[in-house]
């Protein structure tokens, strides 16, 4: 069993029953639907196809839908050509025409933000201008890097405050639609600050109403300049993080895109927040059967650095080789966690301030002194197993859990194999009840020792360490 978990997206390459039972197999836990793409009747069926084929397995995977998010786009009639040094004006809005070579950008407001010397990229970066003088409704930039400007191609602005809010009226129609449709994640795109998370949460409470327990997890998707500034307040509102690398390598220095990578990851170990490394981890299988060398090492380090989920996009979502990609990913998984470089010898240090972190530090160290084969665990919510998957521990980690909604937000964190059973007033009948299907699966045998913790119920009890128990 691995660990680390892997984020597929479904498209057009994966959206059958027959390939989502593939993808499962091979090693799918998470399955992430791009909003930026598709109608709600498109996603509808494919949640309804990935709830299907996730029970007939018998597994437990997670839907997470990532909203578009505001963008800025290019607005010209016609195409234009840009060469180095050339002068062109951006304005706000579709160009009027005339001699002046000129772009227009679909958000008028930022335009008045940009001052001397501020970069504007146009598709991912592949053309770049700098401004050389500003005003309230149009600037003067000179070229950078030329290129062919399409219409509504995307603009990345990294030194100027974008005046945007974090949810655009699509996401807004596209949030209440995957929150009727019980998604288990939501991912937030172009995250500023905490408070863009706690509007989104504000948002989701409101829309749910009384089916508050329905709450699906937050994933912010660091990928501004603000947003790595802003870090550890993000951490204290959301779920999950998203190291989202394609804007990120857009907004910030490519050639530091790997050193945000190890220092968003470290940060989310200490918060004990799961973390997502994302973005042309395996690309080049979008067209080849076999990865590059340099993108087995890409998945292989994020392993190493212990993130919770790795994650493919444009590989899966609509490739020639899906199958083969998810397969090729879970087999660098798997041979990275057996290797001695993915180890982690004491038990990671953590900033969250919980009675639970000492109960569960005791039993990181009473699994690792007794030789224990297993942590099996009793969460209600979620949040013990969470906590106890940050100490990264060696033994395997059995969770039983009452709510279905828990397990499928489980599927994302590192290590944890969940087990739904059914509502009871004491945590440890569903212990007993996780050995004997870990017993059926041939997970555990007679005379294996596991660490067991009790999460507490709702209102009742609180967290309890029984201690090391012999399998009968």
């Amino acid at each position: 069993m691995k660990a680390t978990k892997i984020v597929a997206t479904i498209g057009p390459a994966s959206e059958s029953e027959e390939m989502l039972e593939r993808l499962f197999s091979a090693g799918v836990n998470v399955c992430r639907l791009n909003f930026s793409h598709g109608s709600h009747e498109w996603h509808s069926d494919a949640i309804g196809r990935i709830r299907s084929v996730s029970d007939r397995l018998g597994v437990h995977v997670g839907v997470l839908a990532d909203l578009q998010g505001p963008r800025i786009r290019t607005l010209v009639s016609d195409e234009i050509v840009l060469e180095s040094d050339q002068r062109v004006v951006v304005v706000g809005g579709m160009p009027s025409g005339g001699d002046e070579l000129s772009i227009g950008l679909d958000c008028p407001r930022v335009v008045a933000n940009f001052v001397e010397g501020h970069e504007i990229l146009i598709e991912d970066g592949l053309m770049r201008l700098r401004v050389v003088s500003s005003g309230t409704d149009r600037v003067e930039a000179v070229v950078i890097d030329g290129g062919v400007v399409k219409n509504h191609k995307g603009i990345n602005v990294p030194d100027t405050d974008v005046p945007l809010a974090s949810l655009t009226e699509k996401d807004l129609s596209d949030l209440a639609f995957v929150l009727d449709e019980g998604v288990d994640f939501v991912a937030l795109s172009f995250v500023r600050r905490g408070a863009d998370v706690r509007d989104l949460r504000a948002r989701i409470l409101s829309h749910l109403g009384d089916r508050a327990e329905a709450v699906p997890q937050i994933v912010s998707k660091v990928e501004r300049k603000e947003a790595l500034l802003a870090l550890p307040e993000i951490l204290r509102e959301t779920d999950v993080v998203m190291v989202a690398r394609g804007d990120l390598g857009i907004e910030a220095q490519p050639s530091r895109v790997t050193i945000f990578q190890k220092e968003i990851i470290a940060q989310c170990l200490k918060a004990a927040r799961p973390v997502i490394v994302a973005t042309q981890m395996l690309d080049s299988m979008i067209r080849n059967p076999r990865p590059t060398r340099a993108e087995v090492s890409d998945v292989s380090n994020a392993v190493i650095d212990h993130a919770d989920a790795v994650m493919l996009s444009g590989e899966t979502a609509g490739g020639a080789y899906p199958f083969e990609t998810v397969s090729t990913m879970s087999a660098i998984i798997r041979d990275t966690e057996e290797s001695p470089f993915d180890d982690v010898l004491e038990a990671l240090e953590t900033t969250v301030d919980s009675d639970y972190v000492s109960v569960l530090r005791g039993a990181y160290d009473l699994a690792r002194h007794s030789q224990a084969r297993a942590i099996l665990l009793f969460s209600h919510s979620g949040f013990t197993a969470r906590l106890m998957s940050h100490f990264r521990p060696q033994e395997r980690l059995y969770v039983a859990t009452d709510e279905v909604l828990t397990a499928r937000q489980l599927a994302l964190v590192w290590g944890v194999r969940s087990y739904v059973t059914e509502r009871t007033e004491d945590p440890y009948k569903a212990i007993v009840g996780l050995i004997d299907r870990l017993k059926k699966e041939d997970r555990l045998k007679v005379g294996d020792s596991a660490v067991i913790v009790l999460g507490a119920l709702p209102g009742v009890g609180s967290l309890r360490l029984v201690g090391v128990q012999v399998v009968e």
